[in-house]
């Protein structure tokens, strides 16, 4: 991805296709289940999940997990640099263990997996927040264009990231815990890159390279991993 930073509003001047736009207090909350095809005790989970994909007022992100891959099956969408995101919230709250399925909400709360009440408990919780932060998405073919804006700089620098992800598969499980079973997963992340950080001094203004059909999702996060303070997707 070629990065572009500038105040120019001229970036989004014949834009054509879809655009979304997030005004401050209304970003979507995003849900991160941490999940693998190994483990026994996350169907459950994954279905949890698919349930709350559909929400508008929801960002639900299955990210695949490699750490159970020794057990007998090797997770097809698993990637190591989503344990790695895993083990640096477990780090940066102190936690000395991962385990799968673990949902964290809005970058803040970490929570058990199959605990849907505790979850959109959690997620209305957020929702209700009212937010300092603003951003708008527009698509252009191959061509991203992000735009942000806050009430004040920030405390610790924000990292901005974008993240594709598949609407659904279903998968036929051959070994390990979940060996012949048929199990659909919803939207599974297929890569999360770093793309820019930001201190919000000034206007965020970003055009990048986001070519496929897949959806799009721009997440503006605390360093840290930390709080997530905003999030926008096109479909």
């Amino acid at each position: 991805m070629r990065r572009i930073i500038s105040a120019a509003a001229g970036l989004w001047l014949g834009l054509a296709g879809g655009v979304l736009g997030q005004s401050a207090g209304h970003n979507p909350v995003v849900v991160e289940l941490y999940t693998s095809q190994g483990c026994s005790s996350c169907p459950p989970a994954d279905k949890i999940l698919s349930g709350f994909a559909a929400r508008d007022d929801v960002i639900a992100l299955g990210l695949h997990v490699d750490y159970w891959d020794y057990i007998g099956w090797k997770d097809i969408f698993a990637k190591r640099q989503y344990s790695d995101r895993q083990r640096a919230y477990a780090a940066h709250a102190g936690a000395r263990t991962v385990y799968t399925p673990q949902i964290i909400v809005a970058g803040m709360d970490h929570l058990v997996g199959s605990r849907p009440a505790e979850l959109d408990q959690t997620i209305r919780r957020h929702a209700a927040r009212k937010g300092t932060v603003s951003l708008a998405l527009g698509r252009s073919g191959d061509r991203l264009r992000v735009r942000a804006q806050t009430a004040a700089p920030f405390s610790r620098k924000a990292v901005v990231q974008v993240v594709r992800y598949l609407p659904e598969r279903r998968v036929e499980i051959g070994r390990g815990e979940n060996a012949g079973r048929t199990l659909t997963y919803s939207n599974i992340v297929t890569d999360w890159m770093r793309v820019a950080e930001w201190d919000g001094k000034s206007e965020l203004s970003l055009e990048l390279s986001a070519s496929g059909a897949e959806p799009v999702v721009v997440i503006i996060q605390e360093d840290g991993p930390g709080p997530i303070l905003a999030a926008a997707r096109l479909r």
